[in-house]
């Protein structure tokens, strides 16, 4: 009996350990069946070779898109440039979402192409590419980003424009059409250089002008370069510069004209010679014209001035003056201030009254045609950026922000005012 259950016992280990050796056989032949062995394998391999093939067989030829793909508030100045390397483009394709076409140029050595123009902002972009390698296998890319957009952007505008011919007052003035948080960073950006070694610095009013200037008078005949590399600068949180030119223009002859308000005259100088004596009609008592420097910032020959714009107005609310047809005018000020010919008042007024709401008056005649009047003669002899400089006049200095009149700011307060 106790034979017997030795027996069985060795029975059921004999049958565990056979058991154990097949359920090792299962498993080995379960894994190996991965290493091709099988129908499934057999593909897999197959697979394995042909992308071998096919890599091989790939076009050496890589091209790049700038900025990354999918990108927001790209660059509206240099979004799209396609360059190849191990290659040469043969086609270059970039429209609109909405479908417009592009236009771009490959370039000679057909290594790179790009927009010909500025790219509009809050627009998506799509580019299609395709290059070969010195075997003719060929490259394809496919491409989108979107501009950036008005919102997140910022524009200055900028006077004098390019190519003007301005006078030696002239500073470059420039607007932007938000607030700037970093002027630091901004600033940076712009650079005024002359062509006659003049220091030239900004100055901030406020936070979205910027205006440069010498410490003294542009020189006469003189260039002025203003270059803008805003594209990418961050003004504001989350708002981007887009603006990336260079402009140039020629300062003109050195004419400074001083009005004595107390002698009721205007002594023009050029070039620091003395060429006309002109008798002015300056502010009334009751409204004085302003002293200090002033630019000429606009020029018509003909304009309406009408008080109630400036706040001079009656009772009943009407402008105090209404002329709609006041000839040769130049603005001094952003407040109203002009110089200009004047056919209204009686010809003795000149050189011995003062009887204007504050503008500089010079005898005239209706209509703007006779060139002989002494208004005419200013105006035609003046250009915009010419100096005209108020003195002996019982009113206040003009504020340097009041138009284009930073002259009136000392050079130490000046380039207290920048940010660099």
């Amino acid at each position: 009996m106790e034979k017997r259950v030795m027996t069985d016992s060795k029975r059921r280990r004999g049958l565990v350990a056979v058991s154990a050796l097949l359920g090792g056989v299962l498993v080995l032949s379960a894994c190996s069946s991965d290493g091709g062995n099988g129908a499934d394998g057999g593909k897999k391999e197959q697979q394995n070779q042909a992308d071998e093939a096919a890599a091989k067989d790939a076009s050496a030829a890589r091209i790049a898109i700038s900025p990354k793909n999918g990108s927001d508030n790209a660059s509206i100045n240099n979004a799209g440039k396609v360059t190849v390397s191990d290659g040469t483009l043969t086609e270059v394709k970039m429209q609109t979402e909405a479908g417009t076409a592009v236009a771009g140029t490959i370039s000679g050595d057909k290594k790179s192409w790009k927009p010909d123009a500025q790219l509009e902002r809050s627009t998506k972009y799509k580019i299609v590419a395709t290059a070969k390698d010195s075997d003719g296998r060929k490259a394809h890319e496919n491409w989108s980003f979107t501009t950036v957009s008005p919102t997140n952007s910022f524009i200055g505008n900028f006077t004098p424009d390019d190519g003007k011919t301005v006078g030696v007052g002239m500073p470059v003035s420039i607007n932007f059409d938000k607030a700037i948080t970093d002027k630091k960073a901004v600033q940076s950006g712009i650079t005024v250089s002359s062509s006659s070694g003049q220091e030239v610095v900004g100055h901030w009013f406020g936070t979205q002008r910027l205006d440069f200037r010498p410490d003294d008078y542009w020189k006469g005949n003189s260039t002025v370069t203003l270059k803008m590399n805003l594209d990418g600068v961050e003004g504001a949180d989350g708002v981007f510069g887009v603006q990336q030119k260079t402009v140039t223009f020629q300062i003109g002859r050195n004419q400074v004209s001083v009005v004595d308000a107390k002698t009721k005259t205007m002594t023009i100088t050029q070039d620091g010679k003395t060429v006309k004596t002109i008798p002015i009609s300056a502010g009334a008592p009751d409204n004085p014209t302003y002293n200090g420097k002033m630019v000429i910032s606009e020029k018509f020959t003909e304009t309406r001035m009408n008080g109630a714009t400036v706040g001079f107005t009656d009772d009943d609310g009407k402008g105090e003056y209404d002329i709609k047809d006041v000839p040769h005018a130049m603005r001094l000020s952003n407040s109203g201030t002009f110089i200009h010919g004047n056919y209204w008042g009686a010809k003795s007024i000149f050189g011995s009254a003062n009887t204007s709401h504050g503008c500089v008056g010079l005898s005239d005649a209706k209509g703007a045609g006779d060139k002989s009047t002494p208004g005419a003669w200013f105006f035609n002899n003046s250009l915009i950026g010419d100096v005209v400089e108020v003195k002996n006049s019982p009113d206040k200095t003009i504020q340097p922000e009041n138009g284009l009149n930073g002259w009136n700011l000392s050079w130490a307060d000046w380039k207290a005012g920048s940010a660099v």
